[in-house]
């Protein structure tokens, strides 16, 4: 199942995005890999995670996050309430709650980018093809 997780950046703003794999997801924040916003803001530390039904739940989630004020994210985070939600994972708890409670992904071909679509689905990749 998918999560929606909200960063706390070094600069004290923060971050909401969506993931199949948080400890995965994470490293790459960690790294610098994962997103613009966050690699000038390194380091990052997960403050808040939700797991939802789906993969189009947790986009939603995330959006609805997302256009929240300041205050009420951190009223999200304080008293862990939020949009719909399976389960979450309280500040301090250790990451690897968040791995054993994450379906595991071998087996399972790797999506291209975020929408799943390769190359070919591009109309504009198909113009010099007639």
């Amino acid at each position: 199942m998918p999560f929606v997780y909200i960063l706390r950046c070094r600069d004290g703003s923060l971050y909401t995005g969506s993931a199949k794999d948080v400890a995965r997801r994470l490293a790459q924040h960690a790294s610098g890999r994962a997103s613009r916003y966050t690699r000038s803001r390194r380091p990052v530390a997960l403050v808040w995670t939700r797991r939802v039904r789906s993969w189009s739940r947790a986009l939603k989630e995330e959006q609805r996050i997302k256009a929240l004020t300041r205050a009420q994210k951190e009223a999200l985070l304080r008293d862990g309430r939020g949009p719909a939600s399976v389960g979450r994972l309280m500040p301090g708890a250790p990451e690897s709650a968040i791995v054993e409670a994450a379906p595991s992904r071998a087996g399972r071909r790797p999506r291209e980018g975020r929408t799943g679509r390769g190359p070919a689905d591009h109309p504009q990749d198909l113009r010099g093809n007639r």
